[in-house]
Order: C-alpha cells, then structure tokens, then sequence
C-alpha cells in the first residue's frame, strides 16, 4: 500500500457477455479449440489480464469472483489460474472471492484448494496460489479455525462475511439477539477473537478480515469499536451505490486497515466515459485510489 499509494482491490466478475471487445477473440490452446468451454475461458482469461495490465499500478490487490470462472467448468478454472499468476506477476495480491464456509474437515480442503497444498502419496498438489480467500462465519469458529490454520501455514489470511453490502443482509446480518447486539456484531466477535491470535508486529493488524459493505456505512464505526486490529475489505462502491467519501471510518487504524473494492465501476467505464476500456478504467481506479488515500491521512 505505501509503495503504491492505494487501497484499491480490482474486482474481476468477468461476464462472458461483455468482456472487453480485445479480448473476446482469444484463441483457446488448439487442444481444446472445439468447446465453447475452452473459448470462453480463453476469451475470459485475456480479459482479466488486459484489465489488470491498464489499471495493474494503481490497485494493490485483485478480487476474481471465483463462480464467474467455475461456471466454465476445468476450463474456467484453468483461467483462474492464469489470471492469479498473472497479477502476481504484477506485483498484486489475489483475494479469491469464494466464500466457503463448511464443517472443519471441509474447510480444511478448500483452504488447500485456494490458498495451500494438498498432501498426497504422490506429493502436495499445490492449490491456486491464492494470498486471501472470502469465508462464511455461520458455521461457527471451528470452521474459521480451519480456513485460517491453512492460511497461516502458507502466509496467507482469510477474510469472514461480517456485515455484508447486499440489500438482504438485513434480513439476517441484522437480526437482534436474545443476548442484545446484532449478529452481525456476534461474527465481529468471532474474528476479534480469531484474529487476536495473530498480530502483526508492524503493523499491529490481524490476519483475519473482514467484510463490511460500503453501501451500509453506517455501521463502520461500530464495527471499528469492535474490531480495532483487523483489515476491512469494503464492497460495493461505485455500482451498488458505495461512496469511497464515506468510509473514512475504516482508515482509523490507519491506511493499511481497509481494503476499497471496485469492480464494475473501474471494468466497465467507458460505457459511460466514452473512451477506450483500458484508459477510462485507469482513470476510474486513479480517481478512486486518490479519493481512498486521502481519507486515511
């Protein structure tokens, strides 16, 4: 983040529909050139990389929606693959938006499957490469537990559904309990707990994050009051309707403590702006970058 002055995550739900007009006619690997699976896969995969390419310095981290690439079978998840090797090439972090959540034994595949290895007679079969990977709370803490024991194993970090963007995050996130708060607030303790475990010595964050809509900020200084060390990523600005203005919240730990995600917003500029994609979403991820940094100054 100090390196590059931003806080931005570039959000890549790419639909097949509506890729970049450059990268809709990458050619496949000739092995496969048959299957739409493997052309859209390819068609996808150049998009994302063409994405990261013009807006790569202004962003520190990608966000690949995981069901945008599985909905294309082995191939899509072959261009997952290329996409996270691609931003790291980039210098970027890849936050795979999966959010698994599932009994420990469960967890502990899926936390080997995006962010570790799987040991094997053979040898460990390495997953995607991933440095942080979306989880689900409502199965308790010894789920988490087993997402982030991988994670800390491979240096890598988890970030838990708190209070999320959508609009029916009230019909459950919001619920009160018998025992007063909210649940939302019962998962904040949760990762207070989790992530306590584990502090950066610098930074003074925890490897645990968590999920706090930008479209509901509202609630950002509570959360804050109830998770003072941990790294919020921040969804929903710029389509849904969240504004970088009123997060400042989130930055008071300082700047390394949130995470603004942008996806729509940054891909799909130039529809409105009128110009190249590759330019309007550099502008876009530029403007958002400095809106963002000069909230946590």
């Amino acid at each position: 983040m100090a390196r590059r002055e931003s806080q931005i995550v570039l959000g890549l739900d790419p639909d097949p529909l509506r890729l970049w007009p450059e990268a809709a006619g990458a050619p496949p690997a000739a092995s496969t050139a048959a299957t739409p699976a493997a052309r859209t896969a390819a068609a996808v995969a150049a998009h994302c990389r063409a994405v990261i390419d013009a807006v790569g310095d202004a962003v520190v981290a990608v966000k690949p929606q995981v069901a945008c690439f599985e909905r294309l079978g082995a191939a899509g998840w072959d261009a997952l693959q290329q996409v996270t090797d691609h931003a790291h090439a980039a210098g970027l972090l890849v936050l795979a938006d999966a959010k698994r959540g599932d009994i420990d034994v469960t967890a502990t595949a899926y936390a080997q499957g995006f962010l570790g290895a799987t040991p094997t007679p053979a040898g460990d079969v390495p997953g995607l490469g991933a440095d942080l990977l979306t989880v689900a709370p409502y199965m308790g803490l010894d789920t988490l537990r087993s997402f982030a024991a991988v994670a800390r194993d491979h240096g890598a970090g988890i970030v838990v559904l708190v209070r999320t963007s959508n609009p029916g995050a009230a019909d459950l996130e919001d619920a009160q309990l018998a025992g007063g708060g909210t649940v939302w607030e019962r998962v904040a303790g949760l990762v207070a707990e989790l992530g306590g475990e584990h502090v950066g010595p610098e930074s003074g964050l925890t490897d645990v994050g968590a999920v706090l809509g930008a479209t509901q900020p509202e609630h950002l200084a509570r959360a804050r009051e109830l998770l003072p060390r941990t790294i919020f990523l921040l969804p929903g600005v710029g389509a849904q309707g969240g504004r970088v203005e009123d997060l400042a919240p989130a930055f008071a730990p300082g700047r390394a403590a949130g995470l603004v995600t942008a996806s729509r917003s940054i891909v799909s500029a130039h529809a409105a702006a009128g110009a190249a994609p590759a330019a309007a979403a550099r502008a876009e991820a530029e403007r958002l970058r400095a809106a963002a940094w000069a909230l946590g100054g």
